[in-house]
């Protein structure tokens, strides 16, 4: 039997045979997330590639949401000149020209853009067109909290704001404790389960969603040897039932008609945070509102029933 699972950002196969009841077995075979459902994720190393930096960064296209956030974040918005479809905050960005998405980048009207510096993740099939082209183009990655602060940090140094790329991770990390500290003591070391789009595909405790999820002193059910992202068979949730479930509104409509769910106490209770696109988007994007996405969960906890003890 042959498992495919997103791990560090491959999809790796394994063959092995598995007794009856083995958990790793309800990770579904060979499935791939949609490249819509990975970008609103804004899945993106910071690799650097010769570029202009500083003041002469004047003209500057992404091809992420949370790239397009850290730009702005990093207080460089005035210089965007387009992003991919999916940016969506600040406001003002949603008027930019849009330069399609993770794998159907619109190479000629970037071009025609004339950026100085093109930001993208390493899963864009841009970038090496672009460099044929000579485009300057940089590649970053944030996977995980660390993975973010890098980025925020190169970035910085990229278009001249050092001294704000490091305040901004300290923000970033200081809205983190504080949402911690908010943490209600009923929900401390209870069992989390993260959807993040419909299949369901859920976030793994390595991922940067598991991270925060964990940073506010709660345990995911799906573990590392699941993936980043993996697309689980839902006797998977059954067999490890969560205190708490979060995930997109629509998404998780049909949650009590799964097999095996509408038994659960989660269900039965309604301990789920079903979140709109504005919050789902918040939670699903490694950028620099990840200490506010931390914030946003936590007052979703105070609303629902506290799990019995």
């Amino acid at each position: 039997m042959t498992t495919t699972v997103l791990r560090s950002g491959r999809f790796e196969g394994r063959h092995a045979a598995r007794p009856p009841g083995d958990r790793r077995a309800l990770v579904m075979p060979r499935l791939l997330p949609s490249a819509c459902a990975l970008a609103a994720l804004g899945l993106l190393s910071g690799i650097a590639l010769g570029q202009p930096s500083g003041a002469s960064v004047q003209r500057i296209v992404t091809l992420s949401p949370s790239l397009t956030e850290a730009v702005c974040a990093l207080g460089h918005c005035a210089q965007l000149v387009g992003t991919d479809r999916h940016s969506t905050w600040p406001a003002g960005v949603g008027a930019l020209p849009k330069v399609g998405g993770l794998e159907d980048a619109l190479i000629e009207r970037i071009v025609t853009l004339h950026p100085d510096m093109v930001l993208l993740g390493p899963r864009s099939r841009a970038g090496e067109r672009l460099k044929s082209l000579g485009v300057p183009v940089r590649t970053f990655d944030a996977r995980t909290h660390a993975d973010l602060k890098r980025m925020l940090l190169d970035l910085g140094e990229a278009l001249g704001e050092p001294a704000r790329g490091v305040e901004l991770v300290r923000s970033v990390d200081a809205e983190l404790d504080a949402a911690a500290r908010r943490m209600p003591a009923a929900w401390r070391g209870r069992r989390v389960y993260v959807e993040v789009n419909a299949g369901p595909y859920a976030a793994g405790e390595d991922s940067f969603i598991g991270e925060t999820v964990a940073r506010l002193g709660l345990v995911n059910v799906v573990g590392s040897e699941a993936g980043l992202f993996p697309k689980l068979n839902p006797e998977y949730v059954v067999r490890r039932p969560p205190d708490l479930i979060i995930g997109p509104s629509l998404s998780l409509s049909d949650v009590a008609d799964r097999p095996g769910w509408g038994a659960l106490p989660v269900v039965r209770e309604e301990r789920i945070c079903r979140l709109d696109v504005a919050r789902m988007d918040l939670l699903s994007r490694p950028g620099p509102r990840l200490g506010e996405a931390a914030q946003m969960l936590v007052d979703c906890l105070l609303a629902l029933p506290p799990p019995a003890r």
